[in-house]
């Protein structure tokens, strides 16, 4: 799998798209928590999820500096490359 920033965000905002009730058109600056309103324990279900996707496993504590979703591509980015 590549580590495109730009096919990550949209396989990211695919992966969102359950989780964005409210219809909140979808940034890099999106603010994953505050602008989407889940909650922690729906933030992590959708970890799960992008950790399924990319076949990656985020750790928690890189998990406290990603509050946007180009927060989010770049951490993805980062646990991709480390593995190859």
């Amino acid at each position: 799998m590549g580590t495109d920033g730009d096919i990550i965000f949209e396989d990211t905002c695919k992966l969102l798209e359950p989780f964005n009730k409210g219809g909140v058109k979808l940034t890099r600056e999106t603010d994953i928590s505050a602008d989407l309103q889940i909650d922690s324990v729906t933030v992590m279900d959708f970890v799960m999820e992008v950790e399924d996707r990319f076949d990656i496993d985020i750790p928690l504590n890189l998990l406290s500096d990603t509050r946007t979703l180009d927060d989010l591509v770049k951490t993805i980015q980062a646990q991709i490359a480390a593995q190859n």
